[in-house]
């Protein structure tokens, strides 16, 4: 089938990011998020992003507009029923995921094919709930999606293969970088990514270093861009410890146990950049370490 409308549920830093390089890529994007202050503040950064993408000459002003009058948004799960591609990008909690998919699977015409977004949970059991899993995938985006390359493209055990080659045909038009991943716990990338991170705050737990040794030796000692507690901050704690969760669950292995440390940062609402607290505090005009 031929993809040209696609619907992006969350208006959050994936869901609008998502929004962005679907638009750019040429299809029409009805975003869908219960908030409609978040989808306003969504197009509003959309606009934001797209604007330095024409002062950095990556695209012409002519395509930003043009993206930008493809993007419209809904407050209403129905109003996404004629797109042939639903892209689910809302908070990472299967529960939450299944109510959504529960409302929108009524109002899908027979064709449209359905994916989450999600970093961790198994696309099998989520796809069991809906009334296709033959078309039913995973498509993992990096964070930040205009940036980042990568997309993980996740078969349940049900997932046809024609679902498969049309997910992969969209990753190719958004100028992006398909890895497949077979469906268990975290994938690939954050199957590797999470567990570092854990046993970073685990460092930091046991005193063996503090938030600003532990970063400045994982940048210079490996070369990694970002140090492993700014990294979690950037991509939210709650997602972090999600993620640990799903993994210790589903394969029951110890080591995935998520640090004390980590469940009480995330208790006390220090999430990160987006709460404003996390390993650093962010609320001065330079992050601050907490530890």
């Amino acid at each position: 089938m031929t993809i040209e409308r696609v619907g992006v549920i969350g208006a959050g830093q994936m869901g609008n990011g998502i929004a962005h390089v679907c638009a750019l890529a040429g299809y029409d994007v009805v975003m869908n998020d219960v908030n409609g202050d978040a989808l306003t503040a969504a197009v509003e950064l959309i606009g934001r992003n797209m604007d330095r993408q024409v002062a950095r000459e990556k695209i012409s002003q002519e395509d930003r507009d043009a993206a930008m009058a493809r993007i419209s948004t809904t407050g209403t799960l129905a109003e996404l029923g004629q797109a042939d591609l639903v892209i689910e990008a809302a908070t990472e909690r299967e529960a939450v995921k299944d109510a959504i998919f529960a409302e929108l699977v009524p109002h899908l015409k027979p064709e449209t094919i359905l994916t989450s977004n999600t970093s961790s949970i198994s696309i099998t059991r989520l796809a069991s709930k809906t009334d296709r899993p033959e078309k039913f995938m995973g498509f993992h985006f990096m964070n930040p999606v205009p940036v980042m390359s990568l997309v993980e493209l996740i078969r349940g055990i049900a997932t046809d293969e024609e679902t498969f080659k049309a997910c992969q045909d969209v990753v190719e038009r958004l100028d992006k970088t398909a890895a497949t991943a077979e469906d268990f716990p975290a994938f690939i990338v954050n199957r590797i990514l999470m567990p570092m991170i854990n046993e970073a705050v685990y460092v930091l737990y046991e005193g063996v270093g503090n938030v600003k040794s532990i970063d400045k030796a994982m940048k210079l000692g490996t070369n990694h861009p970002m140090g492993p507690l700014e990294l979690a901050d950037f991509i939210g704690l709650d997602t972090c410890l999600a993620i640990m969760n799903v993994l210790h669950d589903g394969l029951a292995d110890t080591k995935y146990r998520p640090c004390p440390l980590l469940t009480k940062y995330v208790e006390a609402g220090w999430l990160g950049r987006k709460a404003g607290r996390g390993f650093y505090d962010y609320r001065g005009d330079e992050p601050v370490p907490t530890r």
